[in-house]
């Protein structure tokens, strides 16, 4: 049989025009007294503004101001960031990763590459083997996957919980507890699918749609949560959540508008203030096939306003059907990562079965997890939860204090309730944790 040879490409061609044109980064932080503007100016590629925006918000700075213009070829950002405090960027590392992760170096060196999340097989990822859950939510049920977990012998290293719209779905990176190496034995893992698929289908008569998977690659786990509620249509669910966190002033506000003379479609949100904001829109905008070709985004006390010039990827402006689409999941992703009310923060020595009995005395005292966080450094826990009664309504104080007395003596328990109507940023909540955990996957990637 003769063979065949295909076209040869030179690996080095993909970096040839970055290489040619390098980026460039700029962290300023004279122009402006409140703030650090962070420049990059660098040649244009698909999905270049959600990378840059990552990389920000894992760092935990806030964006309070952003113009983004990327025609011609050619990708030119300002950024206005503080830390969590409101305080300017002056911390050396910060500053130096910052201009690594978006120099030259990022770019040729893959710092930047994308990692599709793929769902196929069982991948250990490091010391780890990452799993995916979804399904409904109900109270109790995280307390129910964690003590699967335990009985089983597998440690949760780290993970990410969000719920929305009576869904939840979560990533989470396990290891054997004895040994501490990933998981490969199939016939454990087997049983591990099966009981976890028990738990989040709940009745036999539930079919909507609850899965556990193991996934081969790694992604960025803020972007992968946003793509399984995507996937799971989480977006065409009722407002019931909207309605008990946000005073009408705060609901998030969609509007898609026409500029036909420039041949864009401009997207439009007004909504309440939050870390990683921008974030949440943009990935969503990406993940959906559309590309950002200029963008303002500013904020004024508690409100933000953000304004993006899109079209699909193949050059098209949004059908009027599309726009229907594209508010309802804008929307679903500015809720996604609300959470009004109270969080706890415990750290503990870590060990084995820790976060299981940690969520099974938040189920007998009648909490319900509604977003979650849980990070290890060495032998040292933390575990960030937002929580609410069972029946959705804000958590009394004589249950907080009741928990202070049962979980206070063997753990730090720290407690902090966000106003339902200012601008709080989340200083030592789940901010921090994305943080070590944004770091904690560098470490997982391939």
């Amino acid at each position: 049989m003769a063979r065949r040879y295909g076209p040869y490409f030179d690996p080095e061609y993909e970096t040839l025009s970055i290489r040619i044109n390098p980026p460039r980064v700029s962290v300023d932080n004279a122009s402006c007294k409140d703030c650090t503007l962070v420049k990059v100016d660098s040649v244009n590629k698909p999905g270049i503004l959600l990378e840059v925006v990552q990389i920000l918000t894992d760092l935990d700075l806030v964006i309070t101001k952003a113009y983004i213009s990327s025609d011609g070829g050619w990708f030119m950002d300002v950024f206005h960031v503080t830390d969590q405090q409101g305080n300017k960027v002056t911390d050396s590392n910060t500053i130096g990763h910052i201009e690594k992760a978006l120099g030259p170096e990022g770019y040729t060196s893959g710092i930047l590459k994308p990692c599709p999340g793929r769902k196929v097989g069982v991948n250990s990822v490091g010391d780890y083997t990452t799993i995916e859950l979804i399904g409904s939510d109900r109270p109790g049920l995280l307390s129910e996957i964690s003590a699967v977990l335990a009985n089983l012998h597998f440690n949760v290293a780290a993970a990410e919980v969000w719920t929305h719209n009576r869904r939840t779905a979560c990533v989470l990176y396990v290891n054997d507890n004895c040994s501490s190496l990933d998981v490969d034995e199939e016939s454990r893992l087997c049983v591990m699918e099966e009981q976890l698929n028990n738990i989040l289908r709940g009745r036999e008569d539930d079919e909507s749609g609850a899965h556990a998977t193991f996934t081969v690659g790694s992604t960025h786990v803020d972007r992968r949560l946003h793509q399984m509620f995507f996937a799971d249509r989480d977006y065409e669910g009722g407002c019931l959540e909207m309605e008990i966190e946000y005073p009408p002033s705060f609901k998030p506000e969609v509007r898609i508008e026409s500029c036909v003379e420039k041949g864009y479609s401009v997207v439009s949100v007004s909504c309440k203030d939050r870390p990683k904001l921008m974030f949440d829109i943009v990935c969503t905008l990406t993940d959906m096939q559309y590309a950002v070709f200029h963008a303002t985004i500013s904020s004024d006390g508690p409100y933000a306003s953000q304004e993006y010039f899109i079209r699909h990827m193949d050059g098209c402006t949004l059908e009027s059907e599309e726009e229907k689409k594209v508010v309802k999941c804008l929307e679903a992703a500015i809720r996604r990562r609300i959470s009004e009310g109270f969080s706890l923060e415990l750290c503990a020595k870590d060990r084995i079965g820790l976060l299981s009995e940690v969520t099974r005395v938040l189920r007998e005292n009648g909490l319900s997890v509604t977003r979650a966080g849980v990070t290890t450094i060495g032998e040292k826990a933390k575990n960030v939860f937002y929580v609410r009664d069972a029946s959705g309504n804000p958590v009394e104080m004589k249950t907080i204090e009741r928990l202070r007395e049962e979980i206070g003596q063997t753990m730090m328990l720290n407690v902090k309730k966000a106003p339902a109507s200012a601008k709080v940023p989340e200083t030592g909540g789940l901010a921090k944790t994305s943080f070590f955990f944004g770091g904690l996957l560098e470490m997982f990637r391939t």
